[in-house]
């Protein structure tokens, strides 16, 4: 393989990096009140020094009523106080720089919380005001606007509108939320909403953060007129969807972002924003990456590919060549906080955002095998560290944590539950608060030092929750956590490795396999065992004898020449 490629220092860090994703309320508790806190991922960064990561992504930290977990913001320019104070943030901010380590915040943009002074102030205002131009309100269908203005629905079920009481008490105009009735959609076309998010954005890149994450990206432009969804069966909008809606992926968001990118550009350091953009094929994604737009989107296709090599193969392909033509790097990921664990999703052949219904999205529990979804997760770990460009980890993915199914439902938190009238859970079960300890005192090492029973942590974390700790896999030589920590380091180490070419090697039968810079090789069987060529082992996902690679496992080797 010909190799004309900088040298990773010469490069953005961006494009190569793996980024951790924090959600903080889960990640850990330093006062011991159950939820996570910004102090929690300050007493843990030595760990995710060790560990190898680049960059963190900490997920809304803002002032929220917590309807939706800090993606309802009622103040984008603070700090939620259940997480700490300002003067705390920006001191994890300092601290993860002198490790070496990029801080990206989340930023939600597409609505905000009702509780947001500005949505306050539009329920006092009447129609027609500048207070309710900043949101999306508009008068009811009907003889009397009884009826919704059109007929979205909620991603997280029921109408996408709702209809306030004006201040006189009579029934009034209705505002869009594609999400929680507490999530209220802001007015993208009104110049006030992107004057305000350019301060926002200045606000927090003055405090040194290097990027962002920007929630719903694909959301925030409407279509012109609010047109009715013409397929009324297929009205519930899926975040990746099979058809154009019209209310994602509207060319208008690209203004947004050029605006956006020429604030990043005026900060040193090579700041950047990486899209939520649900949204498919990937030659749409790639319209979020020019070069004088955003840095990066994650690769939804390649999440929701199923364990096989036709789905990954096909995905991989489409992803780099659209992305080639803009000059952006590709960032993989299977595993975030809205789906379920690759380790049962991989057991299970499950594909996230598919269906309607709890057993559809969680599968069957009864045919669930936790020890082949683990040994298809590790190997799809190697697999996207293995290919080119930047890579997205989940808080728990480097421990091999599976969904926790048995949450009871007086404890379920996510708004999907209550609008889904009780038939989908949600996504409760991929955020359960780590466990740091073996022992179930501190919530299993969540709490730190304080007492808190597992019970009692935000979100119960189950009896069998410390086989996964870190402490149990710390000192276990193959242990998913010691993989994830020696595949970092190899990848630090490999220049040819992060952004750059591949090609991929025929090894026949059932395998992915491909070639990086320096005689690197990634190996994936599935069905069947893979006889490998002459070469030295890097890292396995399972062990390997006679140069023989299991199903379902993954190797990097270094080819001799």
């Amino acid at each position: 393989m010909t190799q004309n490629l900088k040298s990773r220092s010469e490069r953005p860090w961006w494009r190569d990096a793996v980024t951790y994703q924090i959600y903080i309320r889960s990640f850990a508790d330093a006062n011991g009140d159950g939820k996570g806190d910004v102090e929690g991922i300050r007493s843990r960064l030595p760990y995710l020094k060790k560990l190898g990561i680049d960059a963190i992504w900490i997920t809304p930290w803002y002032p929220s009523p917590q309807k939706d977990h800090g993606y309802d913001v009622a103040d984008y320019m603070d700090i939620e106080p259940d997480y700490g104070t300002l003067a705390e943030a920006e001191r994890l901010i300092k601290e993860a720089h002198a490790m070496g380590i990029r801080v990206i915040v989340d930023l939600v943009p597409n609505h905000s919380s009702d509780q947001h002074k500005w949505f306050q102030a539009a329920l006092k205002s009447p129609p027609g005001s500048k207070e309710r131009a900043r949101y999306m309100f508009r008068d009811g269908k009907g003889t009397n606007g009884e009826l919704p203005p059109n007929n979205w629905q909620a991603v997280f079920g029921g109408p996408a509108w709702h209809r306030i009481k004006e201040a006189d008490g009579k029934p009034g105009q209705w505002y869009l939320h594609l999400f929680a009735v507490e999530q209220p959609d802001l007015n993208w076309e009104n110049p006030e909403v992107r004057s305000h998010f350019e301060d926002v954005l200045r606000f927090w890149l003055d405090r040194g953060v290097d990027g962002f994450r920007i929630d719903v990206a694909h959301g925030m432009i409407k279509a012109p007129g609010l047109p009715d969804v013409l397929d009324e069966s297929n009205a519930t909008p899926e975040m990746l969807a099979a058809q154009k809606m019209p209310f994602w992926d509207q060319d208008g968001v690209h203004e947004i972002y050029r605006d956006w990118r020429k604030i990043l550009d005026s900060y040193e350091g090579n700041r950047m924003a990486v899209a939520e953009a649900w949204v498919s094929p990937a030659s749409r994604i790639a319209l979020y990456l020019r070069p004088d737009e955003l840095a990066n989107s994650f690769n939804f296709d390649f999440l929701t590919s199923r364990w096989s090599v036709k789905d990954l193969k096909k995905n991989i392909d489409l992803s780099l060549k659209a992305i080639q033509e803009v000059g952006a790097p590709p960032s993989w990921v299977f595993n975030n906080h809205d789906v379920v664990r690759s380790v049962d999703r991989f057991s299970l052949d499950l594909q996230p955002g598919k269906g309607e219904t709890t057993l559809d999205r969680h599968g069957d529990v009864r045919k669930l095998d936790l020890a082949l979804g683990r040994k298809r997760a590790r190997a799809g770990a190697l697999l996207m560290l293995a290919l080119p460009g930047g890579a997205y980890i989940y808080q728990g993915e480097e421990l091999s944590l599976p969904e926790v199914r048995d949450i009871p439902e007086d404890r379920l938190t996510d708004p999907r539950w209550e609008m889904s009238n009780r038939t989908d859970k949600g996504r409760d079960g991929c955020r359960v608060p780590l466990p740091w300890k073996s022992a179930k005192d501190s919530g299993f090492g969540f709490a730190g030092t304080a007492s808190l029973d597992p019970n009692d942590a935000w979100l119960p974390q189950p009896e069998w929750w410390g086989n996964y700790s870190v402490e149990s896999q710390d000192k276990d030589p193959g242990s998913t956590l010691n993989m994830y920590r020696t595949a970092l380091e190899i990848r630090r180490e490999e220049s040819g490795l992060g952004d750059g070419p591949m090609e991929w090697v025929d090894l026949g039968g059932d395998v992915l396999a491909f070639s990086r810079p320096g005689n690197f090789l990634c190996v994936v069987s599935f069905s069947a065992p893979v006889q490998l060529p002459k070469g030295e082992i890097l890292v396995a996902s399972a062990p390997i004898q006679e140069m023989l690679l299991p199903a379902d496992s993954a190797v990097w080797m270094r080819l001799k020449k």
